[in-house]
């Protein structure tokens, strides 16, 4: 048997980010939850995560900078993204970077299921639906 994997939750939204983080957590996933990707980034998570949810719109570093400097420094980790704000420019270019999926919130609990599975059994091979 492999590692459970390690799912980082990264929304300024706190009620966003508990809901997110107790849904990964029941799936038997090990969870770290973060208010930015500055916050993930000072982390050891961000050595250590298998898989990334990230807002697109925080202060500071938004989802797609953030999936661009993860990317730049070799990181592979597979990305799914979420945001109240969906932008087809946004989502392009997300998909394009490697991201696994780009969800629109709310967004249903089944959905974020099928895009996890699709990230942790290959990652970055969705198709962002």
């Amino acid at each position: 048997m492999g590692q459970v994997p390690v799912i980082s939750i990264i929304d300024d939204d706190a009620s966003v980010r508990l809901a997110t983080n107790r849904l990964v957590r029941s799936l038997g996933y090990i969870t770290h939850a973060f208010a930015s990707a500055d916050e993930f980034l000072r982390s050891p998570q961000v050595n250590a995560a298998s898989c990334v949810i990230a807002d697109i719109h925080m202060p500071g570093m938004n989802g797609v900078e953030l999936q661009s400097y993860l990317r730049a420094q070799g990181s592979r980790v597979p990305i799914i993204f979420i945001t109240a704000f969906p932008d087809e420019g946004i989502r392009a270019r997300a998909l394009e970077g490697g991201a696994v999926c780009f969800l629109a919130k709310p967004f249903d609990a089944a959905t974020l299921i099928k895009c996890l599975d699709v990230a942790l059994g290959e990652a970055g091979g969705g198709t962002g639906d």
